[in-house]
């Protein structure tokens, strides 16, 4: 666990790395806001893509071999990025860092659920939620602080040293844990997964231009190709004996209300992390040094909560958790929604704080509890389908607030008309106001669902279920 931990933790770091430093890299490369956006959304885009085939890839190959080759190729791409001398090869290097990154996540997941039994797993998964959550958190600090002392390219030369340290480590005590099954790998079921996950990203992400985004046929047509890509792709998984991504883990239903929450939280996670570091730049005209430190401690109270929010969940189950964290990220979100060119730095700070403990409470329960529902031929599909939904769900949901973002903007700025420059402030405020609005619905749509979550009933009496209609013709209705 502690090979996986350090090496996953500086991964997933990367995913929000580059937010506070998006104003620089603009100026440097000539860039648009929409064009820089695809640093992070190009990086969750192949993470999301990758997942899917890693329940297939924790069973050909063993948990060694997987993780030192997939940090070799983060290696690979990091050195690519701290030494790009254009746009186009920092985004190539950015990408290679996420097929690296995509192998990474599920199989510390799946070790998790290998190695700890369920009435312990809530404190494990604390510790994979405080990679998970906590590198993306203290992201934009570090960010920030690298920025302001040295140069954007140290965002990636600091993580070399790292990576090298993380190879060597488990390079020595990594061992192998899962069985090899080596099922038939399924060519069409990976093609059909690359162009559902991959055209669906992607059609968001076109879109997130702003609002002239929407109006390129292009958008549409890759959204309808990645949504008719998946129908065939769930509808092969359940018509094959060995399945690339076994769907058939949303029969059980804490699994299935789990991933939707994790989702839909995310989604909203993800807005803040890119929008309000360019409001805090851009709009209050804050250094990058300050916008990091405002993202810091937030981050260490996710850290610690993550912790304890597992071992709560171990004694007393989800609701008394899940609950009261989708209520605070709901007020926090209506907060957010109201912010002002007056508002303060401390209360950005304060606001940031309360939202990552909130999402703290909920993480963690929710997705031990979804997990815990599995039986373990389960573990692998069911980490996989978890962590690709996130990471899709974090990639549109970049997509959508930053045409959001956009089209207020511009909204703004056609109604009051006269001297453009001078009404930029505060058509910036009027397009983060429009985000967090709709993060509000969405923190909303979380509590309504959290009201349903419950301790799940023992897995094997649906698994036993499950054997004796294995043979039933299945039947998929739209």
């Amino acid at each position: 666990m502690v090979s996986l931990i350090i090496g996953v933790f500086f991964a997933i770091l990367n995913e929000t790395l580059l937010n506070v430093a998006y104003v620089q890299l603009m100026n440097d490369f000539g860039v648009t806001t929409s064009t820089i956006q695809w640093l992070t959304t190009g990086f969750l885009l192949v993470v999301g893509i990758l997942i899917p085939i890693t329940a297939l890839i924790l069973q050909w190959f063993t948990t060694r071999q997987i993780f030192l080759g997939a940090m070799s190729i983060f290696a690979v791409g990091t050195l690519i990025c701290a030494f790009a001398p254009n746009f186009p090869l920092l985004l190539i290097g950015r990408l290679v860092q996420a097929v690296g990154t995509g192998l990474l996540i599920p199989v510390m997941m799946n070790t998790v659920l290998v190695l700890f039994p369920k009435e312990k797993r809530g404190s494990a998964m604390g510790m994979v939620s405080l990679v998970i959550m906590v590198a993306p958190a203290i992201g934009p600090t570090l960010s920030g602080i690298i920025v302001e002392m040295f140069h954007w390219r140290f965002l990636f030369i600091f993580v070399l040293p790292f990576i090298a340290f993380s190879l060597v480590f488990a390079f020595i005590y990594l061992k192998n844990i899962t069985k090899l099954t080596k099922p038939k790998v399924d060519i069409p079921s990976i093609v059909f997964s690359t162009l559902g996950f991959g055209g669906i990203v992607f059609g968001f992400s076109q879109a997130g231009k702003g609002t002239a985004g929407w109006s390129h046929p292009e958008v549409y047509l890759f959204i309808v190709v990645g949504i008719i890509s998946l129908i065939i792709f769930v509808k092969r998984q359940l018509q094959l004996k060995e399945p690339m991504l076994d769907v058939r883990a949303f029969r059980f239903p804490m699994f299935t209300l789990a991933t939707i929450l994790t989702v839909v939280l995310m989604m909203t996670l993800f807005s803040t992390f890119i929008i309000l570091p360019l409001f805090l730049q851009q709009g209050l005209l804050f250094t990058a040094f300050a916008t990091g430190l405002a993202f810091l401690p937030g981050g260490i109270i996710n850290g610690i909560a993550s912790q304890t929010s597992g071992r709560l969940y171990d004694k007393f189950g989800p609701r008394a958790l899940v609950i009261p964290g989708a209520l605070i990220v709901v007020i926090v979100m209506f907060f957010f929604s109201k912010v002002t060119i007056l508002t303060s730095f401390t209360t950005f700070i304060v606001l940031h704080c309360l939202l990552m403990f909130g999402v703290a409470l909920i993480m963690t329960p929710i997705q031990t509890n979804g997990l815990n529902q599995l039986p373990p031929k389960y573990y692998p599909h069911g980490a996989a389908i978890l962590n690709t939904l996130v990471q899709v769900a974090g990639a549109i949901g970049i997509a959508v607030f930053v045409t959001v973002l956009s089209s207020s903007q511009a909204r703004f700025l056609e109604n009051v008309g006269g001297n453009v420059e001078a009404n930029q402030a505060e058509a910036l405020i009027a397009g983060v106001q429009s985000v967090f609005a709709i993060g509000f619905v969405f923190a909303s749509i979380c509590l309504f669902l959290a009201l349903f979550i419950k301790r799940p009933v023992t897995s094997e009496g649906l698994d036993i279920l499950e054997e004796k209609e294995k043979d039933k013709p299945v039947h998929l209705t739209p």
